[in-house]
């Protein structure tokens, strides 16, 4: 955990999954094997966001495994799947959600659920119908914690935010490449919990790369930096900030949130 400069908030640095042979030699010793990574990672970091949630259903049985493994104070941030995001569809919104709050039921009863992210397309663009299905499915989680990340600009208006705000709904700020109807690096915070998510810089591959060359992408400290006054503004507003970098690329994500960490503590100094 970090401190901020004048904050007694809590800054949670992490990454987006865990699971990365390409890692081997920077965050887990060479033959390491997959089913201890968890463990390792939990050593170094203190939450971590679950991609995989997002291309298959969780399983209760594996998440009360993760919450064996890792520290009673250690936190997740999951990703929900993409039959709520993606895919979705009013008519089966009430099934999905179901079958996805059951599978992480273990997490959330051991009191290591950061938040739900909800994290929308570039085509999820702001119109009422859009509008509708965010608030029909927020709706759907009760009280659990929940995080939305818009990838279009046109959802940066203080209207949302104040919407959010209204639901105790954190709103994920965002850096992305600075391409044409992307979100703006921003500090906002709309809940209890402020979140920012590291994606990377590569225009080149932004919008016809993969999933691992889309964010395939190294920070240099310039950049870091700009994010430091961010999260300590966030910090004053929030007592539990997220920090989460999803360039995962060779242990890439690894080393930017190593950094950060230390900056955040040295500017605390």
């Amino acid at each position: 955990m970090t401190e901020c400069k004048n904050s007694s908030s809590v800054v949670r640095i992490g990454t987006s999954g865990y699971s990365y042979k390409d890692w081997a030699g920077v965050l887990y010793p060479v033959g390491t094997r997959s089913s201890d990574y968890l463990k390792l990672y939990s050593s170094e970091f203190d939450v971590a966001e679950l991609n995989f949630s997002y291309y298959r259903m969780p399983d209760a049985q594996l998440s009360a495994r993760m919450v064996s493994v890792t520290p009673p104070d250690f936190l997740f941030s999951v990703k929900a799947h993409k039959t709520l995001t993606h895919q979705f569809s009013s008519v089966g919104i009430a099934s999905d959600v179901a079958e996805f709050v059951k599978g992480i039921d273990p997490i959330a009863e051991a009191s290591k659920l950061a938040v739900i992210l909800l994290q929308f397309p570039f085509s999820f663009h702001y119109n009422r119908d859009n509008r509708e299905y965010l608030n029909k499915l927020c709706a759907q989680f009760g009280q659990l914690p929940l995080a939305v990340e818009f990838r279009n600009r046109y959802w940066q208006r203080n209207s949302v935010y104040e919407g959010l705000k209204e639901r105790n709904i954190a709103y994920v700020n965002v850096d992305e490449p600075g391409l044409s109807g992307l979100p703006l690096a921003q500090d906002i915070v709309t809940s209890g919990t402020g979140y920012v998510r590291f994606h990377g810089r590569n225009s080149g591959n932004w919008w016809t790369g993969d999933n691992v060359s889309r964010y395939d992408y190294f920070y240099n400290d310039s950049e870091l930096g700009e994010w430091v006054p961010r999260i300590e503004a966030m910090a004053a507003q929030a007592p539990l900030v997220l920090v989460v970098f999803n360039n995962h690329s060779r242990g890439q994500a690894v080393e930017n949130a190593r950094r950060l960490r230390q900056m955040l503590r040295e500017e605390k100094e």
